[in-house]
């Protein structure tokens, strides 16, 4: 698939395609004219000319005919529209694909700047750009295509995989390891110590020496001052495609499955492991020595004490089935009036007990 122009706005290269190449990227059904040319995806409300946007629900189809877009992706339920339309199957997911489609831009290399550092006994690349104040410690082995951004510091003996970004100010601690096309977001701390004391007669903590490191593998995402501690002994281990947002502490010794999602401000204690596509909701916190299985999901600010099996959805804390957990927070909302239900009865029933009592004295 090859673009006839590409542009440049606000510094951004933005690609000019026709909506026929849209449509067999996503594998959509092209109903109109395929030869609109698209430069970029917008919302609904505000999209104009040259932008596809996109429509998840159906019932709301009728919004089109307002709309400024010179296309639109749609659910296969819509069968036509006041405008070209793509069906899908997943409007959401094929929107994804259009937009980072259409911002990708090829790999420009800058090399290393005058004023990064690089340690001695360090790979670099041809195809590399480490920014200004970049700091390599030395042996680390950068992938091809790296892109290593401003205030960035990376360990000693650290290996970092191909079509890598590590953006401003993120730490990489000595010897761990970063697969391939990972993102690292302003201010992540990839290998600090994990948090690990050892209490004496005095009830003085003695610090545990944390020797292990972190993995990272492939296709992995991690948010803005995300923290993922290094091992006691062996990895702390985040596995491919797992996307985590920011602010999330993963303690030492975690296993992250493959393809997990972990919202923002998620704790994770220290041994704890996670199976594939575990997704853990915002605030969420798992205790340690645990073992979530494939599938699971908990609701935000949910509290994870014991280990869960394949699939379970829970809520609360500690968390219970989230069934069980909805019928617990609508019975919380009528607490005010149980309580004032159960003290009128309180009072009948003691009136009723005093009149027996008078009952039983006259006998």
């Amino acid at each position: 698939m090859k673009d006839k122009r590409v542009e440049k706005r606000m510094g951004v290269t933005v690609k000019s395609v026709s909506l026929q190449q849209l449509a067999e990227l996503v594998e959509g059904e092209l109903v109109g004219d395929g030869e609109v040319r698209i430069h970029e995806l917008d919302a609904l409300e505000t999209a104009g000319v040259g932008a596809i946007t996109f429509l998840v629900q159906a019932k709301e189809a009728a919004s089109l005919e307002s709309s400024g877009a010179s296309a639109v992706i749609v659910p296969m339920a819509v069968e036509s529209g006041p405008l070209p339309i793509i069906r899908v199957r997943d409007p959401y997911l094929a929107a994804a694909l259009v937009h980072t489609y259409l911002l990708e831009t090829p790999f420009q290399s800058a090399g290393v700047h005058a004023k990064a550092h690089v340690g001695a006994g360090t790979v670099v690349p041809d195809q590399i750009s480490i920014a200004p104040l970049a700091v390599i410690g030395e042996r680390v082995h950068l992938g091809r295509r790296v892109i290593i951004e401003s205030g960035v510091v990376i360990g000693d003996d650290v290996e970092i995989g191909d079509d890598t970004r590590i953006l401003a100010n993120v730490t990489v601690g000595r010897g761990c390891r970063i697969g391939s096309r990972v993102t690292l977001h302003p201010g992540a701390v990839i290998g600090s110590d994990g948090y690990g004391y050892a209490t004496d007669s005095r009830g003085c903590h003695v610090k545990r020496p944390q020797v292990g490191i972190v993995q990272i593998d492939d296709d992995v995402e991690i948010g803005a001052n995300t923290c993922i501690d290094r091992a006691t002994f062996g990895k702390t281990w985040i596995k491919s495609g797992t996307k985590i947002d920011n602010l999330v502490q993963v303690a030492h010794n975690v296993v992250v499955g493959e393809n997990c999602l972990l919202v923002a401000q998620v704790g994770i204690s220290g041994s704890t492991t996670l199976g594939r596509n575990v997704v853990l909701g915002g605030q969420v916190g798992v205790s340690g020595h645990i073992h979530l299985e494939d599938g699971v999901m908990v609701a935000a600010q949910g509290g994870v004490v014991s280990n869960k099996s394949r699939g379970a959805v829970i809520g609360g804390t500690p968390a219970i089935p989230m069934k069980k957990f909805a019928r617990v927070v609508a019975a919380q909302g009528r607490l005010p009036e149980m309580v004032t239900e159960l003290r009128r009865m309180r009072k009948e029933i003691a009136a009723l007990q005093g009149a027996l009592d008078v009952q039983e004295k006259q006998r």
